[in-house]
């Protein structure tokens, strides 16, 4: 085992498995609504350049544990070997506002930017706020990758906090569209990497968004609606692409109900300042 191994085994420490609103759980769900109440208070007049470096600074950290996550899964302490499970490469729904963020760290205000803002607002913020929620299958016995997700998941929750209340993603019915138009980029995406890498005869799993023509999608609901379609085969049908639109409708009408929640919320808070304008000040 040389330094580097010796590292990883250092950072592979086992805690119990964390239980559904147990101690951890409860903790993690704690700090994350305090960080959100926050930001929805420090971070509605924020300027570009202080919006940008947070994106950038929370891209970094969500990569850089990703990174650990993945070193993680492929070195085995107890065996001192290596190998590499492609089941969890980092291209997966949750794993996709890592990458948008740090883009929109890179790129100055213009309407593609908007567009990620209004992803990251709706698809992100659902996806982070159901894991967090219910994060029953993303906990194992590792402290380390246990950290790694509710920081992930949870990065999801505040930074649509963040463009939300900063207007960075503006709180309109028209902003699911452009979120809408990113995760079909993103879901198409995903499904050509399925197929080539299914055609490279690799035997491992490899499901990017749990997609894949060859497997069942992993998803509740959706799995139950996939084994109805007969879905996983040896080749592609009309059923799986049949599905993919299933699940980008569903994942879109979901994302536009949190965002309704927004607008509704918006539409009180204007009716409330009608009836109590702000006294001018002199």
């Amino acid at each position: 085992m040389n330094w580097f191994e010796k590292i990883l085994a250092a950072l592979d420490g086992r805690m119990e498995v964390p239980t559904w609103f147990g101690w951890y759980h409860l903790l993690c769900l704690g700090i994350v609504i305090g960080l959100v109440v926050l930001v929805c208070f420090t971070c509605r007049k924020l300027t570009e350049k202080q919006f940008r470096i947070i994106c950038l600074v929370v891209s970094l950290v969500l990569i850089l544990l990703e990174v650990y996550k993945q070193l993680n899964f492929s070195y085995d302490v107890a065996s001192d070997t290596w190998s590499y499970h492609w089941y969890a490469f980092p291209f997966q729904f949750c794993s996709s506002p890592m990458y948008v963020l740090l883009l929109i760290a890179c790129l100055k205000e213009c309407k593609f930017r908007e567009y990620l803002c209004s992803f990251l607002a709706t698809f992100g913020l659902l996806a982070g706020v159901l894991v967090m929620c219910y994060p029953v299958s993303c906990y194992i016995d590792v402290i380390g990758i246990n950290i790694q997700t509710m920081v992930h998941h949870g990065a999801m929750v505040v930074m649509g906090g963040v463009l939300l209340a900063s207007g960075k993603a503006k709180i309109e019915h028209k902003t699911i569209l452009k979120a809408m138009s990113v995760f079909a980029v993103l879901v198409g995406t995903a499904f050509l990497m399925n197929i080539i890498f299914h055609s490279t005869g690799n035997t491992q799993t490899f499901n990017m968004f749990y997609i894949g023509p060859y497997f069942d999608c992993e998803l509740p609901i959706l799995y139950d609606i996939g084994v109805a379609m007969n879905i996983a085969g040896p080749s592609i049908t009309f059923m799986n692409i049949l599905f993919l639109l299933i699940y980008i409708v569903s994942f879109s009408v979901c994302a536009y109900i949190v965002l309704l929640i927004f607008i509704f919320a918006k539409w009180v808070k204007n009716k409330h300042n009608q009836k109590h304008p702000q006294p001018q000040q002199v």
